[in-house]
């Protein structure tokens, strides 16, 4: 397999992690305010994401792929919310552990590590169009 399939290859495997990345800091930001709907119960706990790279024989490539996606163990912060019908009989209730800021440095980083394997997956496409071009001119 020539070098520019091989880059094609990895660079799609980085663009399909990347956007399972996306999704999981999406859903995590989606409950950073989900509580338990009962007195002491458990709010949402944050998801996490870890990747693993994989030797593809038929290119040499390292590629990457999901290993699992996990629940974060932290402890949940609590917030003293009486009027809430998951606090407990203190009137504090079990926040999620998800911080807002953490989670968007996550996106931004996935975004930006998605743009580059897009333009590299653009430059692969223009290389071989361009090689295309040369052999009919030939």
């Amino acid at each position: 397999m020539d070098a520019l399939t091989a880059a094609l290859k990895v660079a799609s495997s980085g663009l399909g992690v990347q956007s399972e990345r996306l999704r999981v800091v999406s859903e995590n930001l989606a409950n950073a305010q989900s509580t338990g709907t009962a007195p002491g119960s458990d709010p949402y706990r944050r998801k996490t994401i870890s990747f693993a790279s994989q030797l593809d024989q038929a290119t040499g490539g390292s590629l990457v792929q999901v290993s699992s996606i996990d629940r974060d163990p932290s402890d949940f912060p609590v917030e003293f919310q009486p009027g809430n019908e998951a606090a407990d009989d203190k009137g504090y209730v079990k926040m999620p552990n998800v911080n807002p800021l953490i989670e968007m440095a996550d996106m931004t980083e996935a975004n930006r590590s998605y743009e580059a394997n897009l333009q590299v997956i653009k430059q692969a496409r223009d290389l071989i169009s361009m090689t295309i071009d040369l052999m009919r001119n030939q």
